[in-house]
């Protein structure tokens, strides 16, 4: 891919589409922490000063591309929760059922559940106040928009909704690494079997985990 030079905001937001639909597609090969500055310069077909005209830096990048995969993903999952929850059930029926889907809608987004468990110990990293704090302003508008949701079948949660909800993000992040191994880890596991109780299929752990949650939470 290569490009002329950017001469009207129009252009430039041609460019910077172009550079965060490129991290997409890396991020579809390859895990966050394996994605750098240079091979996305290389493959978007800019220098590297001047990808960094338009995203201060590699963290700018992904840090964007999650608040994408995010609200992607709220998008669908009102249409998930919509489907899957029968709002007339008791409250433990309907706590089941959205814990299922939360787990296997996120299970189902690798990349997502990936940017998640770098979000806090990483991309947050290496940005400016102004590019933490947009992002952290869009942040806010998506965790309003999935505590509706939550609330929406669930109301029982109260004020809890919200932190609830963060929770699920958080404990996608931080169980997605341990269902996706390095390949030594792999080898350890197979040479090793008992080892491998380390090793947490994501849809299952993340069940378990918001299954508990929200029994801790919920009136009685």
């Amino acid at each position: 891919m290569t490009f002329q030079r950017a001469r009207t905001e129009e252009q430039r937001e041609i460019r910077r589409r172009a550079i965060l639909d490129m991290a997409s597609a890396m991020l579809d090969e390859m895990p966050v922490s394996a994605v750098t500055l240079n091979e996305l310069s290389r493959r978007v077909g800019l220098a590297k000063p001047n990808v960094l005209r338009y995203f201060e830096s590699r963290e700018a990048v992904l840090l964007e591309l999650l608040d994408r995969y995010l609200r992607e993903w709220l998008t669908e999952l009102a249409g998930e929760l919509a489907a899957g929850v029968d709002e007339k059930l008791p409250m433990a029926g309907r706590a089941a059922a959205v814990a299922e889907i939360l787990s296997r809608s996120l299970s189902g987004r690798t990349v997502l559940c990936d940017l998640f468990g770098a979000q806090g110990g990483v991309l947050e990293h290496n940005v400016s106040v102004e590019v933490v704090a947009r992002y952290k302003r869009g942040s806010l508008e998506r965790l309003t928009t999935m505590t509706a949701l939550i609330r929406k079948y669930l109301p029982e949660l109260g004020e809890d909704a919200t932190l609830f909800s963060l929770q699920t993000m958080v404990l996608a992040g931080a169980l997605s690494a341990y269902s996706t191994p390095p390949p030594s880890l792999l080898a350890a596991y197979r040479a090793e079997p008992d080892l491998a109780r380390f090793h947490l299929e994501l849809n299952d752990s993340l069940k378990l985990a918001l299954t508990a949650t929200l029994l801790g939470v919920l009136p009685r």
